[in-house]
């Protein structure tokens, strides 16, 4: 294990702000729970459209998981322009 100095930008629960030294870009720490559940969802919903199951089903699920990367997203957004940094995108 390494120790090193990170720059932090937002503390969010779960998707906290962070840059490595030499990076240009700060980057989203997903914490482990949240990121096996996505996988989970994420697994369900390849099952889901492989048996061709109920639509409304799978649209459900896939706005489940959409939620909660774009909520991933619009704090990465905000934070860096709270913090005068450019978008990487």
């Amino acid at each position: 294990m390494k120790k090193r100095e990170v720059e932090i930008f937002d503390e969010s629960v779960n998707c906290p702000v962070i840059r490595f030294p030499g990076r240009k870009f700060p980057g989203v720490l997903i914490q482990g729970d949240s990121l096996k559940q996505l996988l989970i969802m994420m697994t369900e919903l390849s099952a889901l459209s492989l048996k061709g199951s109920d639509q409304n089903e799978i649209q459900h699920l896939a706005g489940e998981a959409k939620e909660i990367l774009a909520g991933y997203l619009k704090n990465y957004e905000r934070t860096l322009k709270d913090n005068n940094i450019s978008l990487p995108y």
